[in-house]
């Protein structure tokens, strides 16, 4: 047992990371929390949660408190915290008494939303809460020099925001962030399928579609999958083929989104550091970084090279738990 604990939380929309000095990551569950409306107690949290989707009876609702990167629910929020490190204490025998913990926080949310994070995560009993930057979380986390006076730009593709950053000498210089990312995507393949097949599907298919055969704005062949859901005409259930192109068509205003806020950061770059990306490139992280063809679409778009994080699904998380080590430097950087 330890008895100062430091960890590293990433509090994103679609999943928590939780990062030990020790073990590296030792937690990764879905942002989902079920809740009984009768007596507003915590039924499941994580993947238990996020298994009853879509399939609870009408007293149980799965909740997602965390909206666009930020909480949504502060209540549940806090509560789901306590979940988490209770059966991360329980899987990994660290006693989580007083653990300093950096959370990491999009580069958009406003002084309210980052005061509720760094409240919701001190009322479960955290000695000292850091807050960092998530672009510049997964600049580190992606092993790019984030210290040096070089440009290192960064373009992290999550659940509710997408950020695109440049950071430099442990600052960020230029930085974007939309509320567009794999939600939306799933969003929209929803829409799709309503308006041309008159079918309507859950939240899970149509992440399970992006996953299966969703595609970058490229030429590709052609793949397609047998989707499940419901006739909007007769309320039976019904079998239909999707197609990757279709599939494409659906998440088109999305991808042109994240495309967007790529070039209006690179367009406010200091003409210094532009030398530095048209040599070293972009870097993508987050899940929607795995997007088939994503890598090769922006390259042709913004023509400079793209790479792909060594872990872009942990970048954040591992980023959060490395920048224990540096966080006065990279605070001062900030102030």
């Amino acid at each position: 047992m330890f008895g100062n604990v430091e960890i590293g939380i990433d509090l994103g929309t679609a999943n928590i990371l939780v990062y030990t000095k020790a073990k590296g990551i030792v937690l990764n569950e879905p942002s989902v929390v079920a809740i009984n409306t009768q007596n507003n107690q915590v039924v499941a949290v994580g993947k238990d949660a996020k298994e009853m989707v879509g399939k609870t009876p009408r007293n149980i609702i799965p909740i997602r408190p965390l909206k666009d990167g930020v909480i949504a629910d502060y209540d549940i929020t806090a509560q789901m915290l306590k979940t988490i490190l209770k059966k991360l204490s329980k899987k990994s025998g660290v006693s989580m008494r007083k653990p300093t913990v950096v959370v990491c926080t999009p580069s958009g949310s406003t002084s309210v939303e980052r005061r509720a994070i760094h409240n919701a995560v001190k009322s479960f009993g955290a000695k000292e809460v850091h807050l960092i930057e998530e672009p510049l979380a997964a600049a580190i986390g992606a092993e790019l020099p984030v210290d040096e006076p070089t440009a290192s730009v960064i373009v992290d593709v999550g659940g509710g925001t997408s950020e695109v950053a440049i950071i430099s000498l442990g600052g960020v210089v230029s930085c974007r962030s939309v509320r567009t990312g794999g939600d939306k995507m799933d969003e929209e393949i929803i829409q799709y399928i309503r308006r041309h097949f008159n079918i309507l599907i859950g939240e899970r298919t149509a992440e399970l579609i992006k996953m299966e055969i969703g595609h970058a704005l490229m030429d590709h062949p052609e793949e397609s999958m047998e989707v499940r859901g419901r006739d909007l005409v007769t309320g039976l259930p019904r079998v239909i083929t999707v197609t990757s192109t279709q599939v494409q068509d659906a998440i088109r205003e999305s991808l042109l989104s994240i495309l967007e806020t790529i070039h209006l950061t690179l367009e406010n770059c200091p003409p210094e550091l532009s030398g530095d990306i048209v040599e070293r490139g972009i870097t993508l992280t987050g899940g929607g970084a795995l997007l088939e063809g994503m890598q090769e679409w922006i390259m042709n778009k913004i023509h400079v090279p793209v790479h792909l994080a060594p872990s872009p699904l942990e970048s954040v998380a591992i980023g959060t738990g490395k920048s224990l080590k540096m966080i006065q430097k990279l605070q001062k950087a900030n102030k």
